[in-house]
């Protein structure tokens, strides 16, 4: 159990939030009824927000359905690695003054495809766990208590 505790660590709100700042590719989790979808997604951060672009589709349908989301970044190395869960709401910005904020924001498509809207998501909470990678502890021999 011991070697558990070294191996994982929460993350703090800041320290979550650094972790995002970090990243440009995230995944969203949206769900309709019982059915759930995951989406990849590249992103940017705006203030304690999230903000990404995408076409029509079912995605940005998806997200009218039911505004509740998860979005989920992490990073990985031979020696450690996090991870980031963010729950909100999402939302389409529809107003001019939103889309030409939104527009001044360095977010530009990874994929040539044209992506008239912008979705932003507004945290309702953030929870974030690093860990130490390495070998596996002997799962066999005598534990220490």
């Amino acid at each position: 159990m011991e070697h558990t505790s070294r191996a994982v660590a929460p993350l703090d709100d800041r320290q979550c939030w650094d972790r995002l700042a970090e990243q440009q590719l995230g995944r969203l989790v949206t769900q309709v009824g019982e059915v759930l979808d995951i989406f990849p997604v590249n992103y940017t951060l705006d203030g304690d927000t999230i903000v990404f672009r995408t076409a029509e589709g079912s995605k940005l349908t998806e997200l009218t359905i039911n505004h509740a989301v998860l979005f989920e970044v992490d990073e990985y190395t031979d020696t450690d690695a996090w991870s980031v869960v963010v729950r909100g709401s999402a939302r389409r910005l529809d107003t001019a003054d939103e889309v030409a904020a939104a527009d001044a924001l360095p977010l530009k498509p990874w994929i040539p495809t044209v992506k008239y809207n912008y979705v932003q998501i507004t945290p309702t909470s953030l929870s974030g766990r690093e860990f130490s990678r390495g070998a596996e502890p002997d799962r066999y021999g005598v534990q220490q208590y």
